[in-house]
């Protein structure tokens, strides 16, 4: 690929269009950046059959991808499988109902490479030889992992309570790791500050316009796998509320470009965690106003953003979709992942334990059609978050190694559970 479609970055609030540089703001009104595409020369050059002929990864979307170049970084990211979730359906109540599992996704295992794989390609483009990311965990494994593979040199901050299997998954990759006594919101602060004083490529910071339209190749996957038509409900995990937008903004460019029929195709819903809960908080009392957690409480630490810097799109996305929003407390998220593992052999993180839960209660309270198709999106995988599980799993039994100890067992208790 030698052709960029990208137009440039435009602001989110005023519309004010500015070159292609690694900048994540309006100085004008301190709006977020995104990326502004020729949409009228993809619809041109692209077609179904074309895309469905290209290797099963998130690059056979390039056209609707911000690098101006062949990606230089995570080229094998994407292609996770939409899986027909026919027992968790059956549990849940509901007819159609699909998995996008990035829980699988190469190589570290969430939806995360999709975002860096773009981010430090076009970090690359800009001639950054020094990466970093304030994070919760998945990301941070992301970019120790791609910024290795690409030769990059990387320094990465997280909150210093952070899940033990999430330090060691970044620590591995040789990556200068800097652990914070603080929160996230603390965190992300402290690393706008380091950007902008060193120079360095952070990819939610200064390179944050590019870096979130990986997300978008979640969905635009979820739309092909189903033969080139949206669902009517997603059900996404909130954090800093990115996903969700570029969820919404990918249904659209897809509708855009001629791959989408209909528009608008899905409605959106968002999840989170009670103990961070500012997005689903406003949703639910009516207001455009996103108040921040200070003090985030919860299991799920990958969605533990107190401050969320897209929260107030994020709210606007779910109504507009005709979408709602809820969340879960810590006994639901543990609820939920092991009702997925049961049903589907699907082991979630955290985050995928609050998807399942709120899923559930939109069913409960009729905000989701039973009859309607749904798709829940697990964005990470569970081995990064085992030690939450450690009291809610049934420890397995130790027997002698004989016959009758093993028939002893078994007349006595269930072989194994029913769900």
């Amino acid at each position: 690929m030698s052709e960029s479609w990208v137009r440039g970055l435009k602001c989110r609030v005023c519309g004010k269009f500015y070159p292609k540089e690694p900048n994540n703001f309006c100085p004008d009104d301190f709006g977020p950046l995104e990326v502004d595409y020729n949409y009228d020369a993809i619809a041109e050059s692209i077609s179904k059959e074309q895309i469905d002929r290209r290797p099963d990864n998130m690059w056979k979307f390039r056209e609707l991808l911000p690098i101006d170049g062949t990606p230089t970084v995570g080229s094998q990211v994407g292609g996770t499988p939409l899986v027909k979730a026919d027992r968790l359906g059956k549990a849940l109540g509901v007819s159609e109902l699909y998995i996008k599992n990035d829980a699988v996704n190469f190589p570290t295992l969430s939806f995360k490479d999709r975002v860096v794989s773009v981010a430090l390609s076009k970090a690359k483009e800009f001639g950054f030889d020094t990466v970093g990311c304030a994070s919760t965990g998945n990301l941070a494994n992301s970019v120790a992992a791609n910024a290795s593979a690409a030769g990059l040199n990387s320094c990465i901050l997280v909150p210093a309570d952070l899940e033990p299997a999430k330090i060691l998954g970044t620590s591995i990759f040789g990556s200068r790791l800097i652990r914070i006594d603080g929160t996230y919101d603390q965190v992300n602060r402290l690393c706008t500050q380091i950007a902008f004083r060193y120079g360095w490529a952070f990819v939610n910071i200064n390179m944050r316009a590019y870096y979130a339209e990986g997300s978008k190749t979640l969905t635009m996957e979820v739309v092909e796998q189903l033969g080139w038509k949206a669902p009517q409900n997603f059900v996404v995990p909130m954090a800093g509320g990115s996903l969700i937008c570029k969820v919404d903004k990918a249904l659209r460019e897809l509708h855009q470009v001629g791959l989408l029929d209909n528009i608008p195709a899905s409605k959106i819903h968002g999840a989170q965690a009670s103990g961070c809960s500012p997005i689903t908080t406003a949703v639910k009392n009516g207001t455009d106003t996103i108040r921040p957690v200070r003090k985030p409480d919860t299991i799920a630490k990958s969605l533990a953003i107190g401050d969320p810097a897209d929260g107030f799109f994020a709210q606007q996305v779910i109504r507009n979709s005709g979408g709602w929003a809820e969340d879960a407390s810590d006994e639901d998220i543990v609820e939920g992942i092991q009702l997925l593992a049961e049903t589907e052999g699907i082991f979630a993180e955290t985050a995928g334990g609050v998807t399942v839960s709120v899923a559930r209660k939109l069913l409960e309270q009729g905000r989701i059609n039973r009859d309607e198709s749904l798709v829940l999106c697990i964005t990470g995988n569970g081995l990064k978050t085992q030690d939450c599980l450690t009291d809610a799993v049934n420890q397995a039994e130790v027997i002698p190694p004989s016959l009758e100890a093993f028939e002893s067992l078994v007349e006595t208790k269930e072989l194994a559970p029913t769900v």
